[in-house]
């Protein structure tokens, strides 16, 4: 019989005995998280705004196409394809193109919140992530990547929150404009 390579059974107890005096740093981490998933769904419905005014269709026609869609690359992919052939004014063609990348790079950290497993030290702080994506190198498959969640990766997880909200109302002022253009 081997041994096993399974992390110890935390301390359930003890973790619940420490809980109360992490629960601020806790509670700022897990609002951060909401705030993240929260800030980035609402930018990707308005996404759904622009398909209609490219396809030239109403929302509800818009809303089925995009939830056709799975996938938000796949979204992303059809509305810079239709914005190629359907704007020729290269300052609102590169305006579309900076706020998708800017909600791009904000998908990245919202996966990664989104997508791991949280590790709970001895204090019952969320201490650290581990990403849930294989990595393969030459001459290994590990499994993700584990970073501690301290007081700089919180203050970067703040300035996302803060970015996808920019993002938001970058959004609703581009649309008036793209509804002009295709006018």
């Amino acid at each position: 019989m081997t041994d096993s390579s399974l992390p110890p059974k935390p301390d359930f107890a003890a973790l619940d005995a420490a809980a109360p005096e992490s629960a601020d740093r806790r509670t700022t981490v897990l609002a951060l998280i909401g705030s993240l998933v929260f800030n980035w769904s609402n930018n990707e419905s308005l996404f759904i705004y622009v398909l209609m005014l490219l396809l030239k269709v109403d929302q509800a026609s818009a809303a089925i196409v995009f939830a056709t869609l799975n996938t938000t690359r796949a979204r992303l992919d059809l509305i810079q394809r239709l914005a190629r052939i359907k704007i020729k004014d290269k300052a609102l063609s590169k305006e579309l193109d900076r706020v998708i990348d800017r909600f791009n790079d904000g998908t990245h950290i919202r996966n990664e919140f989104n997508h791991c497993m949280y590790t709970v030290n001895d204090n019952g702080e969320i201490s650290q992530t581990q990403s849930m994506r294989l990595v393969q190198t030459r001459s290994a498959l590990r499994f993700g990547e584990t970073k501690p969640l301290d007081d700089a990766r919180i203050a970067e997880m703040a300035e996302a929150v803060r970015e996808m909200a920019r993002i938001n109302r970058d959004i609703w002022d581009f649309l008036p404009r793209l509804e002009a253009y295709l006018r």
